[in-house]
This record gives C-alpha cells, structure tokens and sequence, in this order.
C-alpha cells in the first residue's frame, strides 16, 4: 500500500550550518570537469549527464478529478502539454557505452502557465529523474565526496575506464547478491549495463510541490 502524502511544513527540511560552504565546493568541482572536458575535447560540454542517447518527442496528460494532494501546481489544470524528454548518461565527459554508468532522464514541459520564481524567464517546467530509487549520497556533504571522486575520473584514458567499469560491475553485482547496494560505485562505473529505454526512472529526491511534498 503506498505511503499517506506529506504536507510540506518547515520543520521537514534541516540545513545543515556548513551547507553554504558544501554547495561552494559542489559548484567549484563541477567548474574543474568542465575546464577539463573543454580542454580534452575542444569544446564545452555539461559536467554532468553529458552524453545524449536521444531526444524522444511526447505528450503529458492531466486528468482531471485528481486528488488535491496530487492537483499540485502543474497538475492542478487538465489539459495536454508538449514535452522533450532527453535520456543521457550521468558523466561529465563522453564515453563509450561499454563504460556503464547511472542513466538519466530529462522532461521539459512546454506551455505552463503560473507564477514563475524571481528573475525567472519562459514558460516551461523541467523535471529530472535517475534510473535508482534512492540518490547516491544522503546529503551535500556526501555527494561532494562523490562528486569528487568522478572528477579524479574525467581525464582518464578510455580504455582505463572501460576495463574499470567492468571489474565494478562484477564487484556491485556480487555485493547485490548479498543484499548491499552501492550507489558510489554505480556512479564510477560498476552500474548495471542497461538499454535507457528500458529502465524505470525516478525523481529520487523529495521535492516541495504545492502544499506536499514530492
């Protein structure tokens, strides 16, 4: 049976008192793949999610009568939009698909109507999900040190990375079978090799969207 929604309340969200130093940290490793991935390629790319399997074309429907924990912002008005969805790899630099690592998924919905956060410009509404249920770090401070460890990756020769990836996946699959999942690994390569088209995906991470939380 599925979890009772989650009205948001402040009490919810606990900040850390180093939090503002860790995002600094976060934006200045994310900064140094960029600048090595621009300088390895010759062009600029994203330091995350950089490779594209495809630009897949859709329609999202709103039903009415949803429930009003579920009628939230977007979804509170019937109706169809036109989205993008975009499915990549999560990292910063180009590999070959034998390099098996997290799968993402992109969706921009177009023509949205509502108020928009301050200084923000257009009409259309993203949502970005993974292919885990769980997010590979439990908070900023962890994440960083993720985050860390790819960027230590990024200027690795390709055959390094492939013959990495395959030693992690047997690793991560001999620690799954005896019931220990390890996103990190996953991250760095010992993810399992899937087709992006067949995976589930998923926001990951709790959101506030309207009165509850997402």
């Amino acid at each position: 049976m599925p979890a009772a929604p989650v009205r948001y309340s402040p009490d919810v969200e606990k900040i850390a008192v180093d939090e503002g130093k860790t995002i600094e940290s976060l934006n200045e490793t994310f900064d140094k793949i960029l600048d090595r991935i621009a300088k390895d390629s010759g062009h600029a790319v994203r330091s995350v999610h950089a490779k594209a399997h495809g630009i897949l074309e859709g329609t999202l429907r709103i039903d009415a009568g949803l429930p009003p924990e579920l009628a939230q912002g977007l979804f509170s008005t019937p109706g169809e939009h036109k989205v993008y969805m975009r499915m990549s790899t999560n990292a910063g630099d180009i590999l070959p698909d034998a390099v098996s690592l997290p799968r993402g998924l992109a969706i921009k919905v177009l023509d949205v109507a509502g108020e928009r956060l301050p200084d923000a410009e257009g009409t259309t509404q993203d949502f970005v999900m993974v292919n885990g249920k769980v997010f590979q770090a439990p908070n900023a401070e962890k994440f960083l040190g993720s985050l860390k460890l790819l960027a230590k990756t990024t200027d690795r020769i390709e055959g390094v990375k492939v013959a990495a990836s395959s030693v992690l996946r047997g690793v991560n699959k001999a620690l799954t079978a005896i019931g220990i999942e390890s996103p990190t690994l996953g991250s760095l390569g010992g993810a399992p090799n899937v087709d992006p088209l067949g995976e589930t995906y998923y926001s990951v991470t709790p959101f506030r969207y309207g009165d509850h939380i997402a």
